[in-house]
């Protein structure tokens, strides 16, 4: 496309989105309805574009890839539960969320707006594009959406699918764009006159890419690095199965456990009881030299409790105690989400005071961080930032706020020189 035109096209996207943020609540749902309603009627098609990527895909791309480009019944009805249940959520926009009278008829109100135009570019995820045009819908934020190469069929067919839905809709399709190339992805990154957010979600590289050469806000995380610490004190037979489904569950995903950290008080008995039930799912364990020494596995070299696996590798280390889990922890983590295995009430609070990440558990899985999961409806990713949003993001993420003041003609001197004074009383 011609560079002029393409700004053109993006400067344009900033009016759409205004209509969009001023429609009512009724008219944003009733859209949504219709987009799920479309995927339904039109799944053949979608099913026919996925399968052309996953043909193309084979034999190039890792099986973690391959599964998370396959678009299928489970995944469609999943993206249609999340429709539903993104309709569900309480409207997020024009929200009231501090009103205070300055002085007496003079109110300050903060009020919830969406953020703009927001640049999307995801993994090769069909599901991810539905998720992510169902809460920006939602939330009235217009979206620029580039996906994965691998499935440049079906986020086609989805897009195409869901525009022809809207455009029956008042709103029409206009606060939606999809862009394809990487010249583009380059392009958008320079426009912080017109893109007020940036969503990375891929590789650590192309994270730290897209943050190192754009002006623009950017929410995110590069890497999922997930640890799971046991401490002397817990259920045994529930860390195990906590940390089988934290990694085997979906392994490909950033929540997915990398790291246990086990306390040496408990290895001689926890260590064989971990390692046979890995074993069963076929879990390489890499693991420091005192673990080594009580169960078969392949030496860890310090660059493995660095490391996010994608994939049924697991490093396993022994502490001496939730201290030094929490050192470990911080040093070694994303910021991410980590958990404690605990019964001991001190150890839990301990661990949830003391590391420093966006989703801390304890007693359960690494794999409930997820927006649906949370009840968010659904995600547009997770952010290990603390501005602005972290963890997984779902509608509140995708809105920022104003400072409303109405008066009655009131103006500082009267106040600096004492005439008048703020009694600052809130009303909410």
């Amino acid at each position: 496309m011609e560079k002029g035109q393409f700004e053109k096209d993006i400067a344009r996207l900033k009016t759409s989105q205004l209509t969009l943020s001023s429609s009512s609540e009724k008219v944003r749902n009733d859209a949504l309805y219709k987009i799920y309603e479309a995927l339904e009627r039109n799944k053949d098609y979608i099913y026919a574009e996925n399968g052309k990527d996953l043909r193309s895909a084979e034999g190039k791309i890792s099986p973690s890839v391959l599964h998370r480009l396959k678009f299928d019944d489970s995944k469609l009805s999943s993206v249609r539960n999340g429709i539903l249940d993104i309709i569900k959520l309480p409207d997020p926009v024009g929200r009231i969320l501090e009103k205070r009278e300055l002085d007496s008829g003079f109110v300050l109100t903060r009020k919830s707006f969406p953020i703009g135009v927001i640049g999307m570019i995801f993994e090769a995820r069909p599901d991810a594009l539905v998720q992510i045009v169902s809460l920006c819908l939602k939330s009235g934020n217009a979206v620029i959406l580039k996906g994965g190469k691998e499935a440049t069929c079906s986020n086609r067919a989805l897009f195409n699918v869901i525009a022809a839905a809207l455009d029956e809709t008042p709103l029409s399709s206009a606060f939606l764009m999809l862009i394809e190339s990487h010249e583009d992805v380059a392009s958008i990154l320079k426009m912080d006159k017109y893109i007020d957010l940036i969503i990375p979600r891929g590789s650590n590289s192309f994270v730290r890419y897209v943050m190192d050469n754009t002006r623009i806000p950017v929410l995110g995380h590069a890497d999922g690095i997930c640890s799971i610490y046991v401490d002397k004190s817990a259920n045994l037979d529930l860390a195990v199965s906590v940390i089988v489904d934290s990694k085997v569950q979906y392994p490909a995903a950033c929540n997915a456990v990398e790291t246990v950290l086990v306390n040496e008080e408990i290895r001689d008995s926890f260590l064989p009881l971990l390692k046979n039930a890995l074993d069963k799912e076929g879990v390489r364990i890499h693991a420091s030299e005192d673990v080594s020494a009580i169960i078969d596995c392949i030496p860890a070299m310090e660059d493995d409790f660095h490391r996010e696996y994608l994939s049924l590798d697991i490093a396993i280390r022994c502490v001496k105690d939730v201290m030094e889990a929490v050192e470990h922890i911080n040093t070694h983590g994303s910021h991410h989400t980590d958990a404690v295995i605990a019964e001991d009430e001190v150890v839990k609070d301990i661990f949830f005071s003391l590391v420093d990440s966006a989703d801390v558990f304890s007693n359960c899985s690494t794999r409930f961080a997820d927006g649906f999961r949370f009840g968010l409806g659904a995600e547009v990713g997770i952010s290990t930032s603390k501005i602005h949003a972290r963890g997984p993001v779902g509608l509140s993420g995708l809105m920022s706020y104003k400072w409303l003041l109405e008066g009655n003609g009131e103006i500082v001197r009267d106040y600096a020189s004492g005439e008048k004074e703020f009694h600052h009383k809130d009303l909410i």
